[in-house]
């Protein structure tokens, strides 16, 4: 039997697998999909989290992604560029997740895709076919999707007007390369706002996250949203110039961004977006993945299954400065009465940039 059964080879899952096997635990790693896919969230890593990789034995050449050594921000006519505080990187999730899974069943951890978790029931995963796989421990990395039986609800300046993922990646292309270069964009608008880094391959990641009454003024057409943000937003609009309207835009529906849990059970740790789901537009996905992972361990190695609870309260009263400060940017950016003073503050003031950058990690 194993010591350890983690739902989700992400990269908080494969994080937990690296830790707890180097531990000298049994652990199975359980993942739905056949093959590592290009997930919806997560292309930038910031220092923080390329230092945690590293701590993991990834090392960031090796990962071969774009550096981001700035941010650049957009709200109407105004701009802004601020240096970060370290270099960080634009990758593929596809490229990071195979990564971190190699790393993962190098240092021992069992990997079983294929397998479809749906419920987690008295110490056991039950699988989609009718099995049950048991273990002291159960670690939830589930990612950004919700899971029956743990439900997750939205903070109150989304109800009634859920926020919505969406994702197009731009092709490489030389235009794309001058536009962007070595920076995450940041463009905001009404109800939303998209950010766009470069990825190993030159090509562009660009992510929305925007709310359903937005998105329904477009028809409930992804496409046509962007094509009108585009019209509407020059500098976006210059980057649209290279899409490729044959591929689909990717979605995720009701996304509880804000959330956080301290509710768990002996033997059940929660990581990453299913600990809590941190806004996007300062925060990070990826660095609260690997720093939920490190605790978990953390609180593993010190006293097993039992940890759990201690572990979950302590992670979420770590997240709640990060994810407040986030939140509040995050509000001002999509409201059109205050998007303009953010970007002036960011031009008066790039240290205070640099500052809600460190502030919003999850340390």
């Amino acid at each position: 039997m194993s010591d350890a059964l983690i739902v989700g080879a992400g990269p908080a899952g494969s994080a937990a697998a690296i830790g707890l096997a180097g531990a000298g635990a049994k652990v199975l790693l359980l993942e739905r999909s056949r093959e590592t896919g290009d997930a919806l969230c997560g292309g930038f890593l910031s220092w923080r989290t390329l230092a945690r990789l590293e701590a993991l034995g990834i090392d960031r050449a090796g990962l071969g992604g774009q550096t981001v050594t700035r941010v650049r921000l957009f709200a109407g006519r105004r701009s802004s560029e601020t240096k970060l505080p370290g270099a960080a990187m634009g990758v593929s999730r596809r490229r990071l997740d195979s990564a971190l899974q190699a790393a993962a069943v190098a240092a021992g951890a069992g990997l079983e895709r294929g397998v479809h978790a749906t419920a987690l029931e008295g110490g056991a995963v039950q699988t989609r076919d009718g099995a049950t796989l048991t273990a002291p421990s159960l670690f939830l990395a589930a990612g950004k999707h919700g899971f029956r039986g743990f439900p997750r609800e939205p903070t109150r300046w989304q109800h009634g007007d859920p926020v919505i993922g969406l994702r197009l990646r731009l092709p490489a292309h030389p235009a794309l390369a001058r536009q962007v270069d070595d920076a995450v964009e940041l463009h905001l608008f009404d109800r939303g706002y998209a950010g766009l880094v470069r990825q190993e391959d030159g090509s562009g990641n660009l992510c929305l996250a925007v709310h359903k009454s937005r998105l329904d003024e477009a028809g409930g057409e992804p496409a046509a949203l962007l094509r009108a943000l585009g019209d509407a937003l020059p500098p976006l609009g210059e980057r649209l110039t290279q899409a490729d309207w044959t591929h689909p835009v990717d979605a995720i529906g009701h996304v509880p961004y804000g959330w956080r849990t301290t509710d768990t059970i002996p033997g059940l740790f929660k990581l990453g977006d299913q600990a809590g789901v941190i806004p996007s537009l300062a925060g990070e996905g990826m660095g609260l993945a690997l720093a939920s992972a490190e605790a978990a361990v953390a609180a593993w190695r010190r006293g097993g299954p039992a940890e759990a609870p201690a572990f979950q309260q302590a992670l979420a009263a770590r997240m709640a400065r990060p994810f407040a400060l986030a939140s509040l940017i995050w509000r001002a950016g999509e409201t059109p009465r205050s998007t303009g003073l953010l970007t002036s503050v960011a031009v008066a003031f790039p240290s205070l940039v640099r500052f809600v950058s460190e502030a919003t990690r999850v340390r």
